[in-house]
């Protein structure tokens, strides 16, 4: 129905079925689609001054947002909902009064006229009475036999029409149906082998398992392709360095962007970079450098917010730069934070401003974590909320006792569980370390 109505440009239209679709959501308990679709039919009717739609937009969202925890808003909504329907009542019965003092009057002069012409009417009713007697009986007949020609002819043409009419849909719909499956299979397949494309950019369980002794990646991609990606190498002063990023953009413009952004990281460390803060330098120009050819004025600003931590484990040192996302280092049972840099790897106001990084000296047991923002920012729960940076923080210390395989697996749950039937806002990324 709605594809219909925007074919048709009925705004009206559109506006019902937008809220019949968010109600159905809501009786499926998809609260968060059914905001969607009764904020766009609310949108569109206060647009078109539609005032029965209105209502009935705001009746769904005052029932959404309550059920979203949304108290502020559910109340305007019914505040909204009660002023339009009273509007619509008053509107009515000012209407239904008029209608009734024009019946009244009517009904008045009607009266009048029937008491002035009631014995012309008795005589001339007389004569019509009898003249229409006569007719009737021969247009009786007549109409019959029309009657029998009529049923048979148009039963047969409405049963040629009907079938010609089964046969054409039928045909049409086979033949869209197979456009829109191949259509769906092409499209499947393309985004199936953009992903064996991006996933050879990414680090290899053979790489990781070679370094690191006891580690996670939980990895959780919004669509098939990504945004995020996690990258690794032995950098060619020993050390080893993993970088977890969320790069612009998810679904296939994050996926290429992604791409970018590691062919970027490959070529600072080509180059002979090897400290944490020199590689986002070098990664950071050759994005711009990249970006200035996309048309657009003042070059693309779209790269990434990511952390490069390089692990020195013969000397015990990690050296690192956090860029907008955060990295923790779990010990004894409290977390310690380093803070990030507030700029992203890419082009933006302050981008002549070097990152700095830093160093942090290591003890056995200490474990580490690199995240991107698509966990804490996962709307969920039992009142549809953000997950938020500092439960994720204090579930990642109420986890860290047991072993890393585990922490994959009670992190997969937990975000789950709090994800619950709402969509995915965004791609996620969580990597842990244990030395």
């Amino acid at each position: 129905s709605l594809k219909i109505k925007e074919e048709i440009g009925d705004k009206q239209g559109i506006a019902t079925s937008l809220d019949n679709i968010g109600s159905i959501y809501y009786d499926q308990g998809e609260t968060a689609k059914a905001f969607k679709y009764s904020q766009q039919s609310l949108a569109i009717a206060q647009e078109i001054g539609a005032a029965l739609e209105t209502k009935q937009a705001a009746s769904s969202l005052w029932k959404v947002n309550k059920k979203l925890g949304r108290y502020k808003e559910s109340l305007e909504m019914y505040e909204l909902f009660i002023s339009t329907r009273d509007s619509l009542e008053s509107e009515a019965n000012q209407k239904a009064v008029i209608r009734q003092e024009y019946k009244s009057a009517y009904e008045k002069q009607a009266a009048a006229d029937s008491i002035t012409n009631a014995e012309a009417d008795k005589v001339k009713d007389a004569l019509l009475t009898a003249e229409k007697a006569e007719n009737k009986q021969h247009q009786l007949e007549a109409t019959a036999q029309k009657q029998k020609a009529y049923f048979l002819y148009g039963g047969l043409g409405l049963a040629i029409l009907f079938g010609g009419f089964i046969f054409n849909r039928f045909r049409v719909t086979s033949k869209q149906k197979e456009i829109i499956e191949e259509a769906h299979k092409e499209i499947t397949d393309s985004i199936d082998y953009a992903e064996r494309i991006q996933r050879s950019f990414l680090a290899t369980k053979e790489i990781l398992d070679t370094n690191l002794k006891d580690y996670f990646v939980f990895f959780k991609p919004k669509n098939v392709v990504s945004g995020d990606f996690y990258w690794a190498d032995l950098l060619s002063n020993g050390t080893f360095a993993v970088v977890n990023a969320d790069s612009t953009g998810h679904g296939v413009p994050g996926a290429i962007m992604s791409i970018l952004n590691i062919s970027s990281i490959e070529g600072a460390v080509k180059e002979g970079a090897t400290a944490p803060h020199e590689i986002f330098n070098k990664t950071r120009q050759s994005i711009i450098k990249r970006l200035k050819k996309d048309g657009s004025p003042e070059g693309g600003k779209d790269g990434m917010d990511a952390s490069i931590v390089c692990f020195d484990f013969e000397n015990k040192k990690l050296t690192y730069t956090a860029a907008q996302n955060p990295i923790w280092v779990i010990r004894d049972n409290e977390v310690i934070q380093i803070k990030a840099e507030k700029m992203p790897v890419g082009k933006h106001e302050f981008d002549h401003v070097p990152f700095e990084g830093g160093e942090f000296d290591l003890q056995k047991g200490d474990q580490i974590y690199t995240l991107t923002d698509g966990f804490q920012d996962q709307f969920g729960g039992p009142n549809g909320k953000k997950f938020m940076i500092k439960r994720m923080r204090e579930y990642v210390l109420s986890i860290s006792h047991l072993p890393m395989a585990e922490q994959h697996q009670k992190l997969n749950e937990a975000f789950s569980d709090w994800k619950g039937d709402l969509e995915q806002v965004d791609d996620v990324c969580v990597i842990g370390v244990k030395i």
